[in-house]
């Protein structure tokens, strides 16, 4: 589940490109349209608004595209909640942004989702959303509420994840980052706190690399998604509207908060969901 188009394509590409090559149904459900998002290229900076909306979900298409997913959804339908700009903004205060959503009446839409496609993984965003944006810690609330309330009406999802960095992993990608930023076409770095998810390397509970081919789908639905990121030659880096270039991590990284975890640090986030059952 994710706040925005292009949030699926930069915290979990890979791991979905995987799952989807091994045939795995990946079901992507999206809450906003993004419709408060900053845009990069001069040509597509007219787009605001719904004209903006519209053209992310064209751009969602595209990334789905290339990693292979077919089933993605906008919760409770297009239009159904709004993006709620950055924290403090007074977009916040929009009625019709996620923001202001009911909870329950927002995880009863996601645990309808649920319970058509049963899934025995979930993964979402921590309680902090990754960062701190309110669209993804509204996110983390109706996803951990849908939990409750799909077990509530018979569908216990065995395992459920959040999105997670190591701090080593993330430190030394900055620290090449910063050897090769003469060579991208950006001027400034980000820095490791920029990252969404960054924790202790003994937080992490597992682990996904689908291998070259994944993390080239990856980048390649990071890159369909236009208006909001720019991926540099040799697909390494990323930058966002804010122009301070990132690393793009092809292996991804989560915690298991609910669920039992099958060796100290998995490769496969369906390991041990074998015998998921209905709920009596």
């Amino acid at each position: 589940m994710h706040a925005h188009p292009d949030d699926e394509s930069i915290n979990n590409g890979a791991t979905m490109a995987r799952y989807a090559a091994e045939g795995a149904r990946v079901t992507l459900v999206t809450c906003t349209l993004g419709e408060r998002g900053e845009v990069i290229p001069p040509q597509l900076r007219h787009l605001t608004g719904s004209a903006l909306g519209e053209h992310r979900r064209h751009e969602l298409a595209a990334a789905m595209a290339e990693l292979g997913v077919e089933d993605f959804r906008l919760l409770g339908g297009a239009g159904r909640y709004g993006d709620s700009g950055m924290m403090g903004l007074p977009d916040n205060d929009d009625p019709g942004s996620f923001w202001q959503a009911d909870v329950d009446e927002a995880a009863a839409l996601l645990a309808e989702v649920v319970l058509e496609v049963r899934p025995q993984v979930l993964v979402t965003y921590d309680e902090d959303g990754g960062y701190g944006h309110p669209d993804h810690i509204q996110a983390h609330r109706v996803a951990m509420r849908a939990v409750e309330l799909a077990e509530d009406a018979g569908w216990r999802i065995p395992k459920v994840y959040v999105n997670r960095a190591p701090r080593s992993v993330v430190g030394a990608a900055f620290v090449r980052l910063r050897e090769e930023l003469p060579g991208l076409p950006f001027d400034k770095s980000a820095v490791v706190t920029d990252v969404p998810g960054v924790v202790d390397d003994g937080r992490i509970t597992a682990e996904i690399d689908g291998g070259p081919r994944c993390a080239a789908a990856k980048a390649a639905a990071m890159r369909a998604h236009a208006t909001q990121v720019e991926v540099a030659p040799g697909e390494r880096y990323f930058a966002l509207s804010n122009e301070l270039a990132q690393p793009l991590f092809p292996t991804e990284y989560y915690e298991l908060v609910r669920g039992e975890p099958v060796g100290k640090r998995e490769n496969d986030l369906f390991a041990g969901t074998d015998d998921a059952t209905e709920v009596a």
